[in-house]
């Protein structure tokens, strides 16, 4: 008799077949029973007649190689991997170590500021706030921002209303038009950077940035500038980035920038321009460069002038229009240029010298503005310059900060209290007396309705 093998998938042995000795061949008889290449998936039903189906080319059909044990094992290891890789991507995210809590409704209407300033006033609440150079009230709150949390308060109890917070040291934060820019560090620079809306803390915008350690904001109308010693990012008010200067990292571009291994002093914008203050090598004296805050490509800078000024150790103040304030230390001068790089005045400048030849913290002089005037704070006496043409007005001795208009009324700060002031002039009108508790530092002043705020150093204090 002989025997014919059926083939067989490749793990296992080929198996002889008896022949059938009907047929004239000797195979046995095809039928639905032992047709090859025929699987039962369904329980048939007896009483039906069941198809013949036609053999595969003569072999049995190949089982599924993932019906291997070992097979199924991978199969549930890779499972387990991407579900704990999963997990971990999400334990370790930022948003996991994000905590965002917005106000349930937006804030009540707050009274306006009084049209005189209150004969005294007395500390409502105070909360640390080390993250504001300045007070920041706006859309009847009062924010402030210590470590990594950024709060919204109610301005007379200090109530939070909305929290944003991250595991991350803030830089820096700071109110840009209606919205509050929030700058955290990560690694070596202040590169994570979130926009959140004043009254409710909703989030509005975020990006990665590359920020130095130490950077402050410079905030002109819709646009934001971080200040550096080596770079300068420019955002518009939806944190899209418009210009940089200086040593872009990974540039795509190169030779764009106009000048390479400079370094940055003061920074100050207006009108859609930022001005800095360079020092390159190969320059006699200290640089005064103004550029545009955006162009068609945003690391390819537009310099409408860039000027060596006759010292060092100088200082850009402020800019209005087309016109900067410069402060020269070694001369002693105050110096006004206009908008073609030339110096338009010069007025002598009696500030001691230990005061304007440093440069500031973050890259920013102390100045406030209202509607009227430009206030620098030099250290110990602030001084009065005029909105529209930068020229000097008055000066206050012996004064602990820049002034702000309270009401309809300019206040500026002084040891024990605020001095209140005729705006044109400078003449004092009354002093209003503040316990400010022991503190004999600088104040910086803000204000929302009817509330007074006080930044004296990493606290802010509320005032009414």
């Amino acid at each position: 008799m002989s025997e014919r093998w059926d083939a067989a998938p490749d793990d296992e042995p080929a198996r002889p077949v008896p022949a059938d000795p009907g047929q004239p061949d000797g195979s046995e008889p095809e039928t639905a029973e032992n047709a090859i290449g025929t699987e039962d998936v369904l329980d048939a039903d007896p009483a039906q007649p069941v198809a013949d189906e036609p053999p595969l080319g003569g072999k049995r059909a190949r089982r599924s190689p993932w019906n291997r044990p070992r097979d199924r094992v991978i199969a549930a290891v890779i499972v387990v991997v991407v579900a704990v890789t999963g997990v971990v991507i999400g334990v370790t995210s930022d948003n996991a170590a994000t905590v965002a809590q917005v106000a349930a409704t937006l804030p009540p209407g707050l009274p306006p500021a009084p049209a005189e300033v209150p004969g005294s006033l007395s500390e409502l609440w105070q909360a640390p706030s080390s993250a504001t150079p300045v007070p920041i009230g706006e859309a009847n709150s009062v924010v402030t921002a210590d470590k990594g949390e950024v709060l919204g308060r109610d301005p007379y109890t200090g109530e939070v209303r909305w929290r944003y917070s991250r595991d991350l040291e803030l830089c820096t934060v700071a109110l840009a038009g209606i919205k509050v820019d929030a700058v955290y560090r990560k690694d070596t620079g202040c590169s994570e950077v979130t926009q959140l809306d004043a009254g409710t803390g909703r989030r509005t915008a975020q990006r990665n940035g590359d920020a130095e350690l130490g950077t402050r904001l410079v905030v002109d109308g819709s646009h934001v500038t971080t200040t550096g010693k080596k770079l300068l990012n420019t955002w518009r008010d939806d944190l899209v980035k418009s210009m940089e200067y200086g040593q872009v990292p990974a540039i795509v571009n190169p030779n764009k920038q106009p000048r390479t291994g400079c370094t940055y002093g003061t920074v100050a914008a207006a009108a859609g321009k930022i001005g800095v203050i360079e020092r390159c090598p190969g320059d006699p004296a200290d640089r005064f460069t103004v550029y545009r805050a955006t162009n068609d490509e945003a690391d390819d800078p537009k310099v409408d002038y860039s000027t060596v000024l006759a010292g060092k150790n100088a200082k850009v103040v402020a800019m209005s229009g087309d016109l900067a304030l410069i402060v020269l230390p070694e001369q002693k001068l105050l110096v006004i240029y206009g908008g073609d790089g030339l110096q338009k005045s010069a007025y002598p400048l009696d500030v001691p010298e230990a005061e304007i030849t440093p440069d500031p913290v973050g890259g920013v002089m102390t100045t406030s503005w209202t509607a009227q005037g430009v206030y620098w704070f030099t250290g110990s006496k602030t001084m009065a310059f005029s909105r529209d043409d930068l020229t000097p007005r008055w000066t206050l001795n012996n004064s602990t900060g820049p002034g702000v208009t309270f009401g309809e009324q300019l206040v500026v700060p002084i040891q024990g209290g605020l001095a209140v002031l005729d705006e044109t002039t400078g003449a004092t009108i009354r002093t209003v007396g503040v316990d400010r508790r022991g503190y004999t530092g600088p104040v910086s002043l803000s204000s929302v309705g009817p509330v007074l705020l006080e930044q004296r150093g990493p606290t802010l204090v509320a005032l009414k």
